[in-house]
């Protein structure tokens, strides 16, 4: 297990990813916002499904991804189709041009990135991704109601550390 010093120094780094997103974000076209971006992604992702698990797999309240799923819709990028088992419901469906979107997004994150990390090596790319992917398995679904940080009697270390977002 690491040293304490050692998961100070990563809160420290993960608090500064925020800037990496933020740069990544200023790569998206200004007809795509973050958020609308995350929906495509997730549609692509998960397959068609209805708005309140769009919102579960956003993390985010109904009334976000409802402005969300407006502004895709609006685009054409997306259908809401009527449920066949809950006419109350919509099936949220990408469309053509919506995964036309999602791959001129990924372009723009690609070129993004090899702007950002062009002189990194192969491996080191490929070493980034690798961490990354078992920092989130580490994480697991930190959406599911079972899931919750240690409460602090649970801790086996006295102090902790707080750094900014």
């Amino acid at each position: 297990m690491a040293a304490q010093r050692q998961y100070e120094e990563l809160a420290r780094q993960l608090s500064a990813i925020g800037a990496v997103k933020r740069g990544l974000g200023r790569g998206l076209p200004a007809d795509c916002p973050g958020g609308s971006a995350a929906v495509l992604v997730l549609l692509e992702r998960h397959g068609e499904m209805r708005m309140s698990r769009l919102a579960e797999l956003l993390a985010v309240d109904m009334s976000v991804t409802s402005r969300h799923v407006a502004h895709v819709a609006e685009k054409e990028w997306i259908h809401r189709d009527p449920d066949p088992a809950d006419k109350r419901s919509r099936i949220l469906r990408l469309t053509p041009a919506g995964k036309a979107k999602l791959d001129e997004l990924n372009d723009l994150s690609i070129k993004t990135l090899t702007h950002y990390l062009h002189d990194w090596s192969d491996d080191e790319v490929v070493q980034l991704s690798t961490l990354l992917a078992r920092l989130r398995d580490s994480f697991g679904d930190c959406r599911a109601a079972s899931a919750r940080l240690p409460h602090p009697s649970e801790e086996t270390t006295r102090e902790t550390t707080r750094t900014p977002a």
